[in-house]
């Protein structure tokens, strides 16, 4: 099966101007780079992407003027996903009237409806573009799961075509690959090889941010049949993968904290977030200078 948005996804950062502006030229210049350097798809406004401060005049623009730099070179997943039914439709039909080419909606977080009231949520946004759709499941941040069983019904929708995947239930995940053409995108860089061998679509990787051709390589050497190859390249890439994910911070904190120290467009990140300290910093490039020696 063909991946509907490409393989090698980045989670991209938001850059913002030093006063906490929607920077759309480093926005143009990052997608660009991302793209160059191996990434064919890139998703926007997503938790990476710092949605939930970014306004919905912001987001819109965030997608023209990145499919402006790429062109047709990669796809654009907008991130959409509210707790608001409606808002999420208003949203989606602005994401495809900017060029996006397709959605990625989070399950609706905060009031916690029940699976039913969660699969109408997803259908009724699905109806309301040509556009087709990642499920964007992420317990951890949204405090509902879209269930195994939702996602089976849910399935049968044709613009319902993909998962991003941040359940951390490898077996839902393996039963759902089992039983449905839907295509899952590891959203853990931890998972990304091993989902992928188990007949996962790729990543949408918050690593690709700064180390795009590291994360791709993963999954060329395992098409390649060189599984031990992409196994080692793994890896390789995970001290970085826990150095950005697993020391108290948000990725899009250390993203933009690594990306600032390549000199590459990034800014500061919105509050309630706050950016990393120079300890932190040093650490995450430090484990970034390795990984590029290898």
């Amino acid at each position: 099966m063909t991946p509907p948005f490409g393989r090698t996804l980045c989670a991209m950062i938001t850059p913002f101007t030093p006063t906490g502006a929607l920077d759309l030229d480093g926005a143009q210049e990052l997608a660009d780079h991302l793209v160059t350097r191996g990434c064919d798809g890139l998703v926007l406004s997503g938790t990476t992407g710092e949605s939930p401060t970014t306004t919905d005049a912001e987001k819109s623009a965030l997608v023209t003027a990145v499919r402006q730099a790429i062109g047709t070179r990669a796809t654009i997943v907008a991130g959409i996903g509210t707790p608001d039914t409606l808002h999420t439709v208003e949203l989606a039909r602005e994401a495809e009237k900017s060029g996006a080419d397709g959605l990625l909606v989070v399950a609706p977080y905060y009031s916690r409806p029940p699976q039913d009231a969660i699969e109408a949520h997803f259908r009724r946004i699905a109806d309301a573009t040509n556009l087709p759709l990642a499920l964007y499941d992420i317990p951890a941040r949204t405090g509902t799961r879209i269930e195994p069983d939702t996602l089976l019904r849910l399935a049968g929708h044709p613009r319902i075509v993909a998962v991003k995947d941040c359940s951390y239930d490898f077996l839902a995940a393996q039963k759902i690959l089992s039983r449905t053409d839907l295509a899952y995108y590891a959203g853990c860089d931890e998972h990304n090889l091993a989902l992928y061998a188990v007949g996962g679509a790729g990543c949408v990787s918050t690593a690709a941010n700064v180390a795009p051709g590291h994360v791709r390589a993963v999954l060329d050497a395992f098409d390649a049949g060189e599984t031990a190859r992409a196994a080692r390249l793994q890896q390789q890439v995970t001290p970085l993968i826990e150095a950005m994910m697993s020391n108290g911070l948000p990725g899009t904190v250390t993203a933009k904290a690594l990306l600032t120290t390549q000199g590459l467009p990034a800014g500061p990140v919105r509050p309630p977030l706050r950016p990393a300290d120079r300890e932190t910093t040093d650490g995450l490039r430090a484990a970034y200078d390795v990984l590029t020696a290898a």
